[in-house]
Parts: C-alpha cells; structure tokens; sequence
C-alpha cells in the first residue's frame, strides 16, 4: 500500500470552528455508525494484503556484531576464561533478570559483560529469531527491550496455557466498547451500551463476582450517561468517560468515583485523550477539542479537522495526532497552534497505541500500521497483516509485546517483530471491542456483554 507523505508544512491556524449539527437521537446516530464503521470491507472490494513497505531490519545472523571482549585474561581455567560468545551462551538460559542483578555483582569481569548494550541486543535477537525492533531509534534501551520480551514470551509460552481466564459477565446489559486499566491492573474500567461505567477490583478474581464489582459510576440508578459510553481515558486517579449523548463526564477514583466535572460538547465523543494539562476530544461532528480539566473545565481549542467522524486520537506534550473515517491522519503543533500534516490514508484507523516515536494503528481492513513521528510529520514505515479478516478494533503496543482484537471476534497475541508474530490466539462468540494491557493483567470488552480477564503469570 503505497501512502503519500503528506504535507508537513500546514500553517493554518485551528482556532476557527463551524457551525454545530443539528441534533439527532443519540442511540440512533449510534447504532448506524456502528453499522458503517465497524462493518467488514464489502465483498468485491477486499483491501490487498500489504506487501512489505520498506526493508526489513537485518535478522540475527554471522553478521551481528560481537559483544566486546571485556572479560579479563586470567592464568588459570575457570569460568573467566571462557570466550565472551561462550559465556552469553550460559547467560541465555538465566533469567534476563538475575543476570542482570545478580552476576553483574559477582566480579568486574562480568560486569562489563552484563552491561555492554550488544549482550543485550544479541540476547533479544535470539530470544525472537527475527528482525527487531520495527524501527531502532538512537539510544535504544536494548536491556529494557530484552527484559520485556522474555517476561512476554513467559508469559504467553505454550499457547497462553499458563494465563488464567475470567469471563466477568454479571456488571453490564449491553456489549462494552471501551476498557481501561488502572494502578498496575489492580483496578478496571468498562464503558457500555446500557450507558453505563462499571469500577471492577481485579484484586478479587477467582472469588465471588459481586466483590469484584465494585460499583456503577454515577448517581442515577443504573446510568452513568444518558447514551452509549464509547470512550475512556485516565491521569492518574482522575478518570473520564466519553459518551453519546454528547458529554465527558470526570472522576475521581480517589473520592470514591464521585464526579467532579462535566464537559457538554457539541455532538457523540469517539475517543479521548487525558494529560496532566489537557483533555482532549474527538467527537462525530469531525472535530478535536482541547479543555483544561483542573478547574471548571475550559474549551481553550477546537476545530473541524476532518470531513467525517473522528475515530481515534492521541496526544502527548507537543503533538495531538488525529484519525478520520474520512482516511486522513491529521497532527497538531500543540503549542504553535497550527496543523503540521495532512495524511490521506487508503483505509481509516479505528484504534492507535502510541510509544515515542512509534505510532501502531489498526485499521477497517484488518490491517496493522506502524508510523514514525519525526518532529512532528509522520512516516508510514511498515504495514502488516497479523490475521484479522475483519477490522481491528483494539490495539496496545509496547516494547516487548503487541495486542490486538477485531471485529472477527478474536484476540490475538504477537511479539512486536519485523513481522510481528502470532505466539497466541483466542476466538470468541462475540465481537471484541478494545484491548488493554498492564502488568500481568489483560481486558478486552466483548459485545456479548461480558468483560473478559486475562491473568497472566506474575
């Protein structure tokens, strides 16, 4: 798929706005974008695999790059006397964190060793056997990297036989759109067409399913919105929701969920992006919008970027990068108030994860993009296809691990290679919606009602 790179120059300003839509039944509005949206590509318009778009890294081979030599010479046959590729071999079958921990105190010989950047590189690329990371940017933590790859690969060895599934079907009425992870998965929250956020404790999985409810945010009996909640985002204890029925509304996990603000926009909120400053929206009516949630919460910025609904967005200090069913990729110069680039993609994005530099996105055609933020203008450098038939709904990327679910009613588990492999798959009765990882706990929502757990070996 050959993409162009847009312009990286576009000086407007995005100050101006237009005119509000006239307003509509909530529930209808939803129900037909779901339909459009979330439908798989019609036959006889099948999108074409993607053939590789750039080439690959160079895989581990004779050629890599020995780890330096550092041992000291000693006079007598021990274990120091071992050639360096000798010695990473006995490391390999140690956990990557006692070698890290442990031998690195043991002498200064193995110090060196332990903390030479090529030990680790060396030590990742034969863990996965092929080419990584997607994109190797200056002063890559090769030793985070690897750590995180074999915890993943532990984790999810044998087809995920060691994970531990719960299948929370007792906290909603209607299939749930949006989850979201928090404290180190401790704590969990679900958005859901009965208009409802639920705060579950994973804390008590495996006991009665009423402790691990905690409760229904909101103050009306059996509502936390007046429309579907489609949308949630968090920074740190503070929580928000994003509905249909045209509000954010605020949370504080740390007063016992009680609301603490509320934002009316000007039509259904898509998706959301939360930071300590900001709170930014993507809404149906093809705008983003940036509030100042710490009092009262302030409109300070929106415009119509787009020509048709505002799929997913993501925003950090400088950028705030935006995704359209109109099939354009659009980012923002937060503090220069001005649009840096214009993307027009051949499918439109229904979820991102987002990692400095890396942006991966999925896509309506089942597809997986990776794009690299270079100063603020995007590069489309890999698209892959991981084995969705039907368009990828979730998605949560990280160094050492890939998630993803579809409307093919799978989730599926990769490591994050050039390309990603495919080490777990799990196949439902029902449409997965979202996916969210952290640490040993995985959530993805299902449009059978229940919330579906993965417990992971600590």
């Amino acid at each position: 798929m050959e993409l162009p790179l847009g312009q990286c120059h576009d000086s407007r300003s995005w100050d101006d706005d237009s005119d509000p839509e006239s307003e509509t039944d909530p529930d209808a509005q939803a129900e037909a974008y779901v339909a459009r949206v979330l439908s798989p590509p019609k036959s006889g318009l099948a999108f074409p695999r993607p053939s590789q778009l750039s080439t690959p890294a160079v895989s581990p081979s004779a050629s890599e790059p020995r780890a330096a030599s550092k041992v000291s010479a000693v006079s007598e046959p021990g274990l120091l006397s071992l050639p360096p590729e000798l010695l990473l071999e006995i490391c390999s079958y140690l956990d990557a964190r006692l070698v890290l921990h442990v031998l690195s105190r043991v002498c200064h010989a193995l110090r060196d060793l332990v903390y030479d950047r090529v030990t680790w590189r060396l030590r990742a690329l034969h863990r996965v056997r092929a080419p990584y990371p997607v994109v190797e940017e200056k002063n890559f933590d090769w030793l985070a990297a690897c750590i995180a790859l074999e915890e993943h690969l532990s984790r999810w060895a044998e087809d995920g036989r060691r994970a531990e599934y719960f299948c929370l079907a007792n906290g909603h009425l209607a299939a749930i759109d949006s989850v979201l992870l928090l404290q180190g998965g401790s704590l969990c929250l679900s958005g859901s067409r009965d208009r409802t956020v639920n705060l579950w404790d994973l804390r008590q999985l495996g006991t009665e399913p009423s402790q691990v409810l905690v409760k229904t945010l909101g103050t009306k009996r059996n509502s936390t919105h007046e429309g579907w909640v489609w949308s949630l985002a968090a920074q740190d204890h503070r929580v928000c929701s994003g509905s249909w029925d045209s509000t954010v509304k605020l949370w504080d996990l740390a007063a016992d969920g009680q609301q603490f603000g509320e934002i009316k926009t000007s039509s259904a909120v898509l998706c959301l992006s939360y930071l300590s400053d900001v709170l930014v929206t993507g809404t149906y009516d093809k705008k983003v919008a940036i509030y100042d949630p710490r009092a009262s919460p302030a409109l300070l910025k929106c415009q119509q970027l787009h020509s048709r609904p505002v799929l997913a967005l993501m925003a950090d200090d400088q950028h705030i990068i935006s995704g359209s069913e109109d099939r354009t990729l659009v980012v923002v110069d937060r503090r220069a108030n001005r649009v840096l680039q214009r993307l027009q993609l051949d499918s439109y994005l229904l979820c991102m994860s987002y990692q400095e530099p890396q942006l991966w996105a999925g896509d309506n055609h089942g597809l997986l993009h990776v794009f690299v933020n270079r100063n603020g203008c995007l590069q489309l450098v890999r698209s892959f296809d991981v084995g969705h038939s039907f368009p990828i709904t979730g998605i949560q990327y990280s160094v050492g691990a890939l998630y993803t679910t579809s409307t093919d009613k799978s989730i599926r588990v990769h490591v994050p290679t050039d390309p990603p492999r495919t080490i777990c798959t799990r196949k439902y009765d029902s449409t997965l919606n979202r996916v969210c990882a952290e640490g040993n706990l995985v959530v993805a929502g299902s449009g059978d009602v229940s919330l579906e757990v993965w417990r992971l070996p600590a």
